[in-house]
């Protein structure tokens, strides 16, 4: 049994952040029921990477485990009449529609509130629910490049550095299901649910607080260097630099020290902070040619014995293979129906009396819809008859 077990979850959201939110929740044991169009949420669709499935491509698989499909038509009265019906039902209500859309179909907050006055109701956007910007598209590496974190890494005079990651909805999805939890705590302390708003563009901009204020609080603007430093705002030594054979991350490392270990007296009266700042192309060239001179795994110990915090970089395809991510089960495997064995990566929280757990993988479109709808007291008849008319569908 998870944390949020008996708690049920409507979620109507699309592409990363909304049903990655909505997933955390499911795995926290909660009944997560995702609305869906009868052809199919869009990510099912258009699968990220070129990686598709047998029946579940694999982005949808990734974002959907421990949820049941309802495939419905809201641009039919009964579709939002079934939706409501279920909303009657559901502690917390998940959308990221565009700007205007909730509210033309008859979901958003005041209809939803009306028929469950105690709703959790989270609406996710891109920019936030008004301004001149809401109506775009909230799309990931726009958001990267609008929140300021694309100059704070790599090279002076190089384009703008994305992350290797969907940061920006990634960061969204993890407010999100902290805005629900902290809503839902609320809701039992008082009885009173509420319209709960996160957007992608605070979500990005909150995460760097840290970042940000070294610029409008201590006046110190983003000045990369000559050499592919990993942050503007932190001292050299900071960057995956090659070595004999691969790759090494070196952090930060106290200058003296890291002199001493590699063997490079120059650094031995440098400053860390005045000089780690000022002098950082300088000391990227003095450590790059060092390290250059053995391999990764000869290098690991000789800097743990000096206390210089570093590191190997994995591919993807070394992730499995190390002892601390197989250690910590930071990779799950489960059986999809469709799919096969399935690994991808887990809830990142553990709990001693609540664990999460995988109790299903990624629905088919509509693969509970039947089930959904006995819920809310249809007859089977009653079922045939609206996947007949184009209100609701269900694959086997």
């Amino acid at each position: 049994m998870g944390v949020l077990d008996g708690y049920r979850v409507l979620d109507l959201s699309i592409a990363m952040s909304g049903p990655f939110a909505a997933m955390r929740l499911g795995d926290l044991g909660a009944d997560v029921v995702k609305v869906e169009p009868v052809t199919g949420e869009w990510q099912r669709h258009t699968p990220a990477g070129g990686a598709t499935g047998n029946r579940v491509n694999v982005s949808f698989l990734a974002l959907n485990r421990n949820k049941r499909s309802l495939a419905v038509n809201l641009k039919t009265d009964e579709g939002r009449e079934l939706v409501l019906e279920l909303a009657r039902t559901a502690d917390v209500f998940l959308q990221n529609y565009r700007s205007g859309v909730a509210e033309r179909l008859g979901l958003d907050y005041a209809s939803i509130k009306a028929v469950k006055p105690d709703i959790v109701y989270v609406s996710m956007s891109g920019y936030g629910e008004s301004g001149p910007y809401a109506r775009r598209p909230g799309q990931d590496l726009l958001l990267q490049g609008l929140s300021g974190a694309m100059y704070s890494a790599g090279r002076a005079g190089d384009p703008p550095q994305a992350a290797p990651m969907y940061v920006a909805d990634a960061t969204t999805a993890a407010t999100a299901f902290e805005a629900a939890l902290a809503a839902l705590l609320h809701r039992e302390r008082t009885g009173e649910g509420q319209l709960v708003t996160v957007n992608m563009l605070d979500a990005m901009i909150a995460a760097q607080a840290q970042e940000i204020s070294v610029s409008t609080q201590g006046g110190v603007p983003q000045r990369r260097t000559e050499e592919p430093h990993a942050n503007c705002y932190i001292r050299a030594p900071y960057a995956a630099f090659a070595t004999a054979d691969d790759y090494l991350i070196v952090a930060f490392s106290p200058l003296a020290g890291l002199g001493r270990a590699l063997g490079v007296p120059e650094l031995a009266d440098m400053d860390d902070n005045t000089d780690g700042h000022a002098r950082r192309d300088e000391i990227h060239r003095l450590v790059a040619a060092r390290l250059r001179d053995k391999t990764t795994a000869e290098w690991l110990p000789i800097l743990a014995e000096h206390d210089i915090w570093a590191g190997p970089v994995l591919s993807y395809a070394d992730l499995a293979d190390d002892p601390q991510i197989r250690h910590n089960g930071s990779l799950i495997t489960y059986e999809h129906p469709t799919e096969g064995t399935v690994t991808t990566p887990g809830f990142a929280i553990g709990f001693t009396r609540t664990p999460s757990s995988v109790r299903m993988g990624a629905p088919l479109v509509g693969e509970h819809s039947r089930e959904v709808a006995r819920e809310l007291g249809l007859s089977d008849a009653r079922f045939e008859e609206l996947v007949a008319a184009g209100v609701l569908a269900e694959e086997k």
